[in-house]
């Protein structure tokens, strides 16, 4: 069912973007709970997340029972998020946004978004240890711009309702208060797949942050655990009539851009879906399909090889977690080494290009074989060692993305480009992560975005001059 829109294309509907002071505040908890609420409900809820992340699309997926996209001013670019946005309050009844770090973390910010759509921002403020303060820090977060779009705040990890009572009593704007959530628990008898110390939370976290949905057989349980809560507060008891009368959004249509070129025509993409291989963005899945690619899906865990195939995609995810069971398939491995022989391209990224290396050595200092298609090895480190945007120009067409690991590696393999920073920094912007080109293989610890730059995205698949036109013109922009 579609929307219908004015004489001009624009279309209205309630949207909401969830923002907080920090990362750890409980965002993605009240996004999804927010969303599994109306949906079960029978609304129809289009969720998208600001900013680059795998993880917490998979909770907010299976809240919202719809895909979840990443948009971003930078990283996508504004096209793009005007497109996506438009075409969801097309259909939706609810449109949320989760951000990403703060509210005015990052460049450009979720506050930079909320404010080019008009997106009315609800803070997410971990109010436990503090009283007072949390007016403030309310009041700072809906000041601090001129001119933001503002829906209210809602505070998390609420002691009790005397607490709630004070927290409420220091706004400054009691329209402000949309409500309090105490610290919500799994429910009994929950278990997840990750240490016992780290299952406090109602969404479990390991080291490259959420544990996926899909990990989690009582996922569903928490999310309508969330929801229950949320319907407690002012904002979860909010009817359909009320979200439009106070978060109405104006989506005007976007421009039109040119048709996406079917440069991987009659090409086969065979992508890595697994437990190992699990970072995909589904706007580079769609991509592949718009370039003309028939793409399939395998498990380098469970398939004794790979599926017929012209070209491979091995997508970032957790190798060093499943690194005993890679090293045992060697019907795959096997398999990925005529593939490369054949002179067959394979385009690794980031936990991909981990996998094809010699030799991981893990956080405690135990050495395990890997494929050894990649000369070099790769260690995990006790802390991030790479975090944030990166751009990788390929003869004049970018690929906007972003890096985001807890390896180093050490390869003789040749570097063809390496990646840069959107802004320079003080080393003029030029360190970033390598590109190697070994053979058919090119690998990097860059994720990448492919609508920013569909002639690059097809050359990482073997297109043949791919990069012999001009630079994209429907690109993300800056």
């Amino acid at each position: 069912m579609s929307r219908p829109a004015d004489p001009a294309g624009t279309i209205r509907c309630p949207a909401i973007a969830i923002a907080a002071p920090s990362s750890g505040q409980g965002k993605t908890t009240v996004t999804a709970a927010l969303a599994r609420l109306h949906a079960r409900q029978g609304r129809r809820v289009r969720v998208f997340k600001c900013g680059p992340d795998f993880l917490d699309p998979c909770w907010l997926e299976r809240a919202s029972g719809a895909p979840v996209h990443a948009i971003d001013l930078w990283m996508t670019g504004e096209q793009d998020a005007a497109e996506r946005l438009h075409a969801a309050a097309q259909e939706a009844d609810l449109v949320l946004i989760e951000g990403v770090m703060g509210l005015f973390d990052g460049t450009p910010s979720l506050a930079d978004l909320a404010q080019r759509f008009g997106l009315p921002v609800l803070a997410v403020v971990d109010a436990s240890a503090m009283a007072g303060t949390f007016g403030a820090l309310a009041w700072g977060l809906r000041h601090y711009r001129p001119g933001l779009p503002w829906a209210g705040v809602l505070a998390n990890r609420v002691g009790s309702a005397r607490h709630a009572g004070m927290l409420r009593d220091s706004l400054a704007d009691p329209q402000d208060w949309l409500g309090a959530l105490a610290r919500i628990a799994p429910p009994d008898g929950a278990d997840a797949p990750v240490p016992a110390r780290q299952r406090a939370g109602l969404l479990p976290e390991r080291h490259l942050g959420l544990v996926a949905a899909h990990e989690l057989d009582d996922g569903l349980a928490r999310l309508d655990r969330a929801a229950d809560a949320l319907a407690q507060t002012p904002l979860g008891q909010m009817s359909l009539d009320d979200l439009r009368e106070r978060f109405a959004v104006p989506f005007a249509a976007p421009a039109p851009r040119a048709p996406v070129p079917p440069l991987l025509a009659g090409r086969t993409v065979a992508v890595a879906d697994d437990a190992a291989f699990c970072f995909v963005y589904r706007a580079n899945l769609d991509m592949l399909q718009a370039l003309g690619a028939r793409v399939v899906r395998f498990s380098p865990l469970g398939d004794a090889a790979l599926p017929p195939c012209d070209a491979v995609w091995l997508p970032g995810g957790y190798p060093e977690l499943h690194a005993d069971r890679l090293a045992a398939n060697t019907g795959m491995q096997a398999s990925l080494r005529s593939h490369v022989q054949a002179g067959r391209p394979v385009w690794a990224e980031c936990g991909g290009m981990m996998a094809l290396f010699e030799s991981i050595t893990l956080a405690d200092g135990t050495c395990k074989p890997l494929w050894g298609l990649l000369p070099g090895r790769v260690a995990m480190q006790k802390r991030l060692a790479a975090l944030g945007p990166q751009q990788l120009d390929l003869q004049g067409h970018v690929l906007r993305g972003h890096t985001f690991h807890y390896s180093t590696c050490e390869s003789s393999a040749p570097v063809r480009a390496r990646t840069r920073r959107p802004q320079p920094d003080d080393r003029g912007g030029v360190i970033g992560e390598a590109l190697y080109r070994h053979g058919s293989i090119l690998a990097s610890y860059f994720h990448a975005w492919f609508p920013s730059s569909p002639h690059a995205a097809a050359s990482l698949f073997g297109a043949e001059g791919a990069l012999r036109v001009a630079p994209d013109p429907q690109g993300a922009t800056a």
